[in-house]
């Protein structure tokens, strides 16, 4: 059990936990979410004793064990699995003594507690969570040097979880994960024997490993029971419970204020008065709880109709060197695609990312783009690329060299940044409001093909959501890698695999996915023959996407009849509401009996339209429906 009682913490003169409290049972499974900067991360290191807090306290069970993942990745020339292995001290400390030890009673009692803690299954144990997190049994053998920085903070995850502490505190873990490390600890969290405190903004994460929530917002910590979705509908209907609760008491207060003014001076009802005025005093006021929504994000629409495709691939090969890392790639990518990678990292995702964004050149093959095809690609590592000492404005500015500062400023906004951010250096931006800017300048131009490889790692839950309303309203193509299955899910409706060097279309959805990955390598392989028993038939496959592109453009005038309608519709039934609202005062046919009169003819007429548009739109659907 974890207890935190009236605990208090400052950071200079900012208040960031005030006199919070909040008891998590043993074993249980918590989310620990909050907005950028609400001291998730702080209250890891005061529950660690790394930060010492103003007051209060934080209790957990004698002798229980807290573990997190390093803050640096190991980077020896130990092997993963000696890392991994080195991460459960007592096993390790037990194998030293096993080796010197000359009492054989000693001797004895060593290897039982060896039993005892199942170091015999130790390796496969270590095998088992390096394998999730996408490590094979080659790399399991190399050195921790031999692999960049975000391999070796999986590395680091993969000790911790090894070690099995009884907390386990992990905080955004996902952000150096692929979709499928993601997806394997999901159900290695949920599974997780002991208990767990997780600081994430994956909403899929915190539904499906965790059986509770605690909300920290403005200093308070709230404990909620079940997941993500369910932690939301709670705070939402408590939020319209206590906006009825604070309108009743203002009514109340309001009424009682008024007897005060009134009869406060006069004699025989001054005590009354006093008596309400007391009242006043005593009343606690209710704050109505609020949710800062997170600022809208938008995407400008590309400017003018691509004739699709708007890129061709036949027979691309693309690599490093003299390396193929994706070979005989034949896909087309169509004006309104919205397409999600999948695959694990290292498949070649990113690549593909570059190989249709210009940034690499075929090594083989022919593409073909159509002509004024803007493309706008977004990757975490350009993050690096904002000049740092200037603002966002400055940013903006130096794309609209000649446009009034009024213009330069709404267009800011329009990234999605808080009013008083706009001017701060870039530096100084947090990691969240520098991927908004940095969105935002990719997309400055209108895309008519948008790229984004990991968009929202440093994002906070209300911004990835205002991110899947931006890139469900933007009106290009979008080619997508994430790690965030609601992201995926919300905004994807093709998915590619990206494996074995190839890139083709994955027949299922990410719930087959998700079963894919957890199934193993014997489920992959059946994949990958499945994989190779397609592209057998690949070239039949590539004459049904010419049909169908055909038949794409023979329907889009029936399409764009049924748009006109619907839209019509949309009118017609916003007209009739706004007469109806006319009508419903009845002073208005005492004032001005001809005008309403005319009002309720057009009203009818309205109706009649209606009807006769709802009909058009049937008929239209049906014919749609049949030739599709």
């Amino acid at each position: 059990m974890l207890q935190i009682s009236d605990l208090t913490y400052r950071i200079g003169d900012r208040l960031l936990i005030d006199k919070a409290s909040v008891t998590l049972p043993a074993k249980a499974k918590t989310g620990l979410v909050g907005r950028n900067g609400a001291g998730k991360s702080t209250l890891f290191k005061i529950i660690t004793g790394d930060l010492s807090s103003e007051t209060g306290s934080v209790q957990i069970p004698k002798r229980a064990r807290i573990g997190q993942v390093a803050q640096e990745a190991p980077g020896t020339e130990h092997t993963l699995m000696e890392v991994v292995l080195a991460a459960d001290t007592e096993r390790t400390k037990l194998l030293a003594e096993a080796e010197t030890e000359t009492d054989p009673e000693k001797i004895a009692e060593i290897h039982t507690r060896l039993a005892d803690i199942g170091a015999h299954t130790a390796e496969a144990r270590a095998g088992a969570i390096l394998s999730g997190l996408g490590f094979d049994a080659a790399a399991q053998q190399r050195p921790c040097s031999a692999f960049s920085g975000g391999w070796r903070m999986r590395v680091a995850l993969a000790a911790v979880l090894f070690s099995e502490p009884d907390l386990l505190l992990l905080d955004e873990p996902t952000n150096y994960l692929d979709l499928e490390g993601t997806l394997w600890l999901e159900n290695y969290v949920a599974r997780y024997p002991h208990q767990v405190l997780l600081i994430s903004h994956d909403r899929d994460l915190l539904n499906k490993a965790v059986d509770s929530i605690v909300h920290l917002d403005r200093g308070k910590m709230t404990y909620y029971s079940g997941g993500y979705d369910s932690f939301d509908r709670q705070r939402r209907e408590a939020m319209i419970l206590a906006e009825k609760a604070k309108e009743k008491q203002d009514a109340q207060r309001k009424h009682m204020q008024a007897f005060v003014d009134r009869f406060r001076y006069k004699a025989s009802k001054a005590r009354q008065a006093q008596a309400r005025l007391k009242m006043l005093e005593r009343m606690e006021p209710i704050a109505a709880l609020t949710e800062e929504s997170s600022k809208p994000i938008h995407f400008p629409d590309p400017e003018g109709r691509l004739a699709p495709p708007i890129i061709k691939l036949e027979g691309v090969s693309i690599g490093y060197g003299d390396t193929k890392i994706l070979s005989r790639l034949t896909l087309n990518i169509d004006t309104d695609d919205r397409i999600a990678l999948l695959g694990a990292n290292g498949n070649g995702k990113s690549t593909f990312a570059k190989l249709i964004s210009n940034r690499l050149v075929a090594m083989d093959g022919e593409i073909t783009k159509a002509t004024k095809l803007k493309i706008a690609f977004f990757a975490q590592h350009q993050l690096d690329e904002l000049r740092p000492e200037e603002s966002a404005v400055a940013h903006v500015r130096a794309l609209m060299p000649d446009a009034p500062e009024a213009k330069v400023r709404a267009r800011v906004a329009r990234f999605g940044l808080p009013t008083d951010r706009q001017e701060t250096p870039a530096k100084d931006l947090s990691g969240g409001e520098k991927a908004r800017l940095l969105l935002g300048l990719a997309t400055f131009d209108g895309p008519h093909l948008l790229i984004l490889d990991e968009p929202t790692n440093h994002l906070d839950i209300d911004s990835r959501e205002a991110l899947v309303m931006a890139l469900n309203e933007y009106q290009g193509a979008v080619v997508l890698i994430s790690h965030d299955r609601h992201l995926v899910e919300a905004c994807a409706d093709r998915l590619w695999l990206v494996a074995g060097g190839k890139v083709e279309p994955y027949d299922g959805d990410m719930e087959d996915y998700k079963r894919l990955i957890l199934q193993g390598p014997e489920a992959a392989q059946k994949a990958r023959d499945k994989a190779a028993a397609a592209e057998a038939d690949a070239a039949s496959a590539q004459e049904k996407r010419r049909e169908a592109a055909q038949k794409r453009s023979q329907l889009k005038p029936l399409k764009q009849k049924i748009d006109a309608a619907e839209k019509e519709m949309a009118r017609l039934q916003e007209k009739i509401a706004k007469i109806d609202d006319m009508l419903a005062d009845p002073e208005f046919f005492q004032t001005d009996p001809e005008r309403a009169a005319k009002f309720a003819k057009e009203r009818a007429f309205c109706e009649k339209k209606l009807v006769k548009t709802e009909e058009d739109w049937l008929e239209l659907s049906a014919e749609f429906e049949e030739a599709g």
